[in-house]
């Protein structure tokens, strides 16, 4: 078989080259105040917008087997954790660059591979102290109060640096944004309704530039505004809603008026956050500046609370949420809807019309809506082909008598909703169409079992499996409408809103006038829905704004600086003592340098540097003080208690405590650092890259082949 053979352990190693140049692109993605980037294709003359190191990899043309094994790093990474994606990126690249520094250095790539290994261990476990406790975070940002109470670590021993509890040392204080109302809602009385939780709610964007103020209820003179908390006495009492671009009127037939709301908006997040388990506080602290998020999630947080009350739970439940993007409006109209909030095309929602104030009859399909599907027990082999299983009947069209047999069914039954995991035939949602049958395909299994639940449907896989316990009953359909009532009609698609009563699924309607932003709001949203659900799963957090890598930086400086081993690792105690003695220092200093690229870079990006060289200086003297600060972990939660840890110094009241909000998920965060690690290992244990195929004639001619060993 011809091959192709090319050193990869040269001192300037190919495979960590092609790492950092591929990290390199995603360098403006780290930090708060992200930068878009367009990704063009020569070939289609199609671009893309993209603002996240997945679609990043997903964008580019991965043909190298290293950047094969990024995308697939990133990929695991978005999978589990859905965040920490930018920083893994980045720190490929910086350590890849120090691993080649090593290299050049003659540091034997054992001694590179063990102590950056066991130095990152101790990393991990050096930053264990700067770990909030997720209850007693929610109570300092709900309360504002700074508590002396010791610290005690699990072994029992005072906490790192003998320091009280860490979070002890930091003060939140509750505010409501410059552009924000408080408004109470209306009650609803019927029983498992859409908006079945009487909070006040902020309107976003509500007198656009106006200070913050308290909205009083209609006819309600006992309710008063407490400066500073936007909290209003009269909170927990429920008033009639008079003036909210949010929210539709209520509908005047009986059945619209079961519904309370027409279109079910949860459009703000809750003003009373305590109110909810401070989970709308806690949404702030890791939403990294994005507001249009985070009040959704704020607002979601309040719902699902409202609903959980009885059980005493305080996660997010993600089972019960789904996004859907509408393009036309501007952003400031996306809000959250009860139900399943879907596109449909013009002539289905004519179908919607005729359902106007109407229970449906609903079929939960746990499959494709087609001929020729098959569950997973019936595949066929891959290998035969089926000519033709029985003859068409004179005059007639492949499958019209499957089109028949199956619509015959759905109006045995009086079906008029029918909802389809899969795919869905063209020509039967033609057929349904037009005997007033609403087929909608490509719906997520999490949203069928929201829909069974509340109505009482049963999944089937084939139509004719279906009986009368199958049906569900209960469930509507209408146009969705912005939050000012109006009806959206922008482009083919319609939004449509499918609910019922007491059905716990809520839809984030996500707003865009630019449909290439549609994808970038919607990985956003996720981000930040998924950084408070691995919250509230680890049930702690670490200060972010560069805190933790912070500590990690002085932490292994310091072990630098000391002679012996950096840990316990058997694999350096099996390592010749010249080489720890001669190496370890070079290496940790490059693992350190890592970290410094990610501060420097970090500070750029949030515009408190204006060069990467004011960037390190800053660093520097932030490392100084924390070393003559004696208790680095102490300095840094100082920092981060006074508004963030990276401050230049030249703030205008530098002694002022301000709130922050800025955390950061323990799991992920640590995880990342492993992955980029051990990606960077990896590559650098590869010694060669054979490739073989067609490829290996194109590598010869060309100005690379000198490069290779064809065999």
């Amino acid at each position: 078989l011809p091959m192709a053979f090319r050193d990869a352990n040269a001192r300037r190693h190919i495979g960590l080259q092609q790492l950092s140049a591929l990290a390199s692109t995603g360098r403006t993605f780290l930090g708060p105040m992200k930068s878009h980037k367009f990704i063009v294709d020569e070939i289609t003359n199609q671009s893309t917008l993209i603002c996240s190191a997945v679609r990043l990899m997903e964008s580019l043309d991965l043909t190298s087997a290293v950047g094969q094994l990024l995308n697939e790093t990133i990929q695991a990474q978005n999978k589990e954790f859905k965040t920490g994606m930018s920083t893994l990126l980045f720190l490929v690249g910086a350590w890849s660059n120090a691993v080649v520094e090593c290299l050049q250095q003659n540091v034997p790539v054992p001694a590179i591979v063990s102590v950056m290994s066991e130095g990152l261990n101790s990393c991990c476990e050096r930053v264990q102290c700067l770990q909030m406790p997720i209850h007693d975070v929610k109570k300092e940002l709900c309360s504002g109060r700074v508590r002396p109470e010791a610290f005690e670590s699990k072994t029992g021993q005072a906490g790192c640096d003998g320091l009280t509890n860490p979070w002890n040392l930091l003060c939140f204080q509750r505010d409501i944004s410059a552009t924000e109302e408080v408004i109470p809602i209306n009650s609803c009385s019927h029983q498992g309704d859409d908006c079945n939780f009487n909070k006040l709610l902020v309107s976003p964007l509500a007198g656009f530039g106006s200070e913050a103020s308290v909205v009083k209820a209609v006819g309600d003179r006992s309710s008063s505004a407490l400066p500073g908390s936007a909290v209003t006495a009269s909170s927990c009492i429920a008033r009639k809603l008079t003036h909210s671009r949010h929210f539709g009127t209520l509908g005047k037939s009986p059945f619209a008026s079961q519904r309370g709301n027409v279109q079910g908006h949860l459009s703000g997040p809750s003003a009373d956050l305590c109110g909810c388990c401070g989970l709308g506080h806690l949404a702030v602290a890791l939403s990294h500046g994005n507001q249009t998020s985070v009040k959704l999630l704020q607002s979601i947080a309040a719902y699902q609370q409202e609903r959980a009350e009885c059980s005493g739970s305080s996660q997010v439940n993600i089972a019960e949420i789904v996004t859907c993007c509408v393009l036309g409006l501007p952003e400031s109209y996306s809000c959250v809807s009860t139900g399943f909030v879907t596109l449909v095309s013009p002539e289905q929602a004519a179908v919607i019309k005729h359902f106007a104030d109407k229970p449906l009859r609903v079929l939960l399909m746990d499959g494709d809506l087609t001929e020729g599907y098959r569950h997973l027990g019936f595949n066929r082999p891959p290998n035969v082909r089926t000519i033709l299983e029985r003859p068409n009947p004179p005059g007639g069209r492949a499958g019209d008598a499957w089109l028949s047999r199956m619509s015959d069914i759905l109006m045995s039954f009086e079906v008029n909703l029918v909802l389809v995991k899969g795919n869905v035939c063209k020509n039967f949602t033609e057929r349904c169409m037009a005997s007033r049958i609403l087929v909608i395909g490509c719906v997520a299994r999490d949203v069928l079992c929201a829909f069974g639940a509340a109505t009482g449907a049963q999944a089937v896989t084939y139509l004719s499996q279906l009986d009368a316990s199958s049906i569900g009953n209960g469930a509507w359909a209408e146009l969705w409408k912005s939050g000012d009532g109006r009806a959206v009609g922008l482009g083919e698609l319609l939004p449509a809103r499918i609910s019922a009563a007491g059905i716990p699924l809520l839809t984030a309607v996500l707003t865009t006038a630019l449909p290439c932003k549609a994808q970038l709001l919607e990985d956003q949203f996720w981000t930040l829905l998924y950084r408070l659900h691995h919250a509230l799963k680890d049930g702690k957090v670490f200060p972010g704004g560069g805190a933790v890598e912070l500590l990690c930086l002085s932490h292994i400086q310091a072990l630098a600086e000391q002679p012996g081993q950096p840990g316990n690792d058997k694999v350096l105690r099996e390592l010749p003592s010249h080489w720890l003695a001669e190496y370890k220092s070079i290496v940790l200093q490059a693992l350190a340098s890592g970290w410094k690229r990610y501060l420097s870079v970090l500070l750029c990006n949030t515009a408190k540097a204006s060069s990467e060289l004011e960037a390190d200086a800053s660093v520097d003297r932030h490392l100084q003080k924390a070393a003559a600060c004696g208790s680095p972990s102490a300095y840094i939660l100082e920092g981060f208690r006074r508004g963030g840890v990276l401050r230049s110094g030249s703030e205008p009241f530098p002694g002022l405590v301000t709130d922050v909000k800025v955390c950061d998920n323990v799991a992920a965060k640590t995880e990342a650092w492993r992955r980029a690690l051990d990606l960077v290992l990896l590559v650098l244990q590869t010694d060669a890259e054979i490739i073989t195929g067609p490829r290996r004639n194109q590598i010869l001619n060309s100005p690379l082949s000198s490069e290779f060993m064809f065999l």
